[in-house]
């Protein structure tokens, strides 16, 4: 691809920007949410037309029409939202529109028996007739996964495929990457985890702004030069530093022998103010229940919470924000935005009583303004306020998220996997902005399920497993291994010791 332009109404997405790729290697493209990276790979899929710029393919010019046209030379996109049908079969959805007839009539048990050797194949221990709305997230990006593999493609456009895979599932995928380079096959690989990078890649091209900043040898290149060539400026740390651990050793937040028959199981738990509490645990621990439990979204069976050393009854999300609780879930797509709505109306959705005038009507030009202080604030990247949120990158619409909830100027802020699939500049941003809360007072419980995340960020740790809490460690004074012991007893996760 060679000087590919693209422009969106009040914004050039990408401008002069190049990308190559050899058969049999692995090409990561890295760039902040944001730097074009996703708008270049649907021009390569037949998603969008260019406006600018060519392509080549065994050195002939090639015109992408659409994405039938794409497939047709070979380039399959494994994309990071999932695009399944999740009332339909898991065969159903790997030849959905390419279905093996008999007789002019779709022929199940091959479509199954293809199926079948083709999981068998990538290592995948899923059964063909099961219904994707009954497979967990992980499982779902796995069928995905193999979905784009099935027409046995030449280009494999990888666009954040780990975000939802477990440790075991990711090496799983990296045993399917390296026999694919193997046969010859060549893979676009986009991830904001530079250990990954490390570990399958040949090359990265890194985009910043829209533009090409430069493609270099993964192998002779360090992780702070790819970080400063993607955030355009030095980082110091991938961590900002936090110099207080709490502002008063009060209890801000105290929740008694919570409990909800098969999701959360005697949790005791406090919050002090300025205090960022990690809560830990493998896929399926737990983890979120718990949130979602003080949150109200899952009501408890039984347990007591106080805040300010005061009993409270959260019923439900009303109740929490009433006592100024926020939720920031992992699933912003489905749970924490409306995609179809404006920037200014996802950031304001939750304090719309903030906004109403004597007449009770929504005063347009305060809502503009406190919309335009959030976007500078936390920069998100957007040509317009009233912009269309499934438009932006997903980095920008979990800003969007964090915004939404700061509106209601939150005492306590419940972040579940706050910087799942965020690049290293907007981590660092949103770590700071985390801090700047603490030092208002806020105390935050971070779920998180990246551990050198919870080991930098928290103050204190809890361990969770099997939907209860297990040990509380100082996060300064423990390790990874310590951390799977008290998961495991044995030191070890997914099958692989540590």
């Amino acid at each position: 691809m060679k000087n590919i332009k693209k422009v969106f109404p009040g914004v050039v997405a990408l401008e002069g920007v190049n990308l190559k790729i050899e058969e049999g290697k692995v090409l990561a493209l890295l760039g902040e949410n944001g730097a074009g990276k996703s708008t270049l790979i649907k021009i390569l899929s037949g998603l969008y037309k260019p406006d600018g710029g060519q392509i080549f393919m065994d050195d002939k010019e090639i015109e992408i029409k659409d994405v039938n046209h794409a497939n047709g030379f070979g380039i399959s996109t494994i994309y990071q939202e999932l695009s399944l049908c999740p009332n339909l079969s898991v065969a159903a959805n790997i030849f959905a529109l390419d279905e093996p007839t008999r007789f002019g009539i779709i022929d199940d048990r091959e479509m199954e028996k293809r199926t079948k050797t083709l999981l068998n194949e990538l290592g995948i221990d899923i059964t063909p007739d099961v219904l994707i709305k009954d497979l967990s997230i992980s499982n779902q990006q796995m069928i995905e996964i193999a979905k784009g593999l099935s027409k046995n493609p030449r280009i494999i456009i990888m666009d954040e495929p780990t975000s939802a895979l477990s440790n075991k599932e990711t090496e799983i995928l990296f045993k399917i990457i390296r026999k694919l380079k193997s046969e010859g096959k060549s893979i676009i690989y986009i991830s904001h985890r530079m250990e990954e990078l490390y570990e399958i890649a040949d090359d990265v091209t890194v985009l910043r702004d829209g533009k090409y900043i430069g493609t270099v040898k993964i192998s002779e290149t360090a992780s702070d030069e790819l970080v400063k060539m993607m955030v355009g400026r030095e980082m110091d740390k991938f961590y900002p530093h936090k110099d207080f651990k709490y502002l008063k050793d009060e209890r801000l937040l105290v929740i008694e022998n919570y409990n909800k028959e098969n999701f959360y199981n005697d949790i005791n738990l406090y919050l002090r103010p300025g205090e960022i509490l990690g809560l830990y645990g493998l896929m399926g621990s737990g983890r979120t229940e718990i949130g979602q439990g003080i949150f109200g979204i899952l009501k408890k069976d039984s347990g007591e919470m106080y805040i300010h050393g005061k009993k409270v009854k959260v019923e439900n999300p009303l109740d929490a924000i009433e006592h100024r609780i926020a939720f920031v879930t992992e699933d912003r797509k489905n749970e924490g935005l409306v995609l179809s709505g404006t920037v200014q109306e996802n950031i304001t959705m939750a304090n719309i009583g903030k906004l109403l005038n004597r007449f009770r009507f929504i005063d347009s030009r305060k809502e503009t303004r406190i919309t335009e202080k959030h976007v500078d604030n936390l920069r998100i990247k957007t040509p317009s306020v009233h912009q269309i949120v499934n438009k932006l990158s997903g980095g920008n619409q979990q800003k969007i998220v964090l915004s939404k909830w700061f509106e209601i100027e939150p005492e306590i802020l419940i972040l579940d996997e706050p910087t799942r699939g965020i690049d290293v500049g907007a981590k660092f941003e949103i770590y700071k902005l985390m801090i700047q809360l603490a030092e208002k007072g806020v105390g935050i419980i971070m779920i998180s399920s990246d551990l050198p995340e919870i080991l930098n960020v928290s103050d204190r740790l809890l361990v969770i497993d099997r939907n209860q809490i297990v040990a509380e460690l100082d996060p300064k004074d423990t390790t990874q291994e310590k951390i799977m012991t008290y998961i495991t007893g044995k030191g070890e996760i997914d099958g692989e010791r540590y």
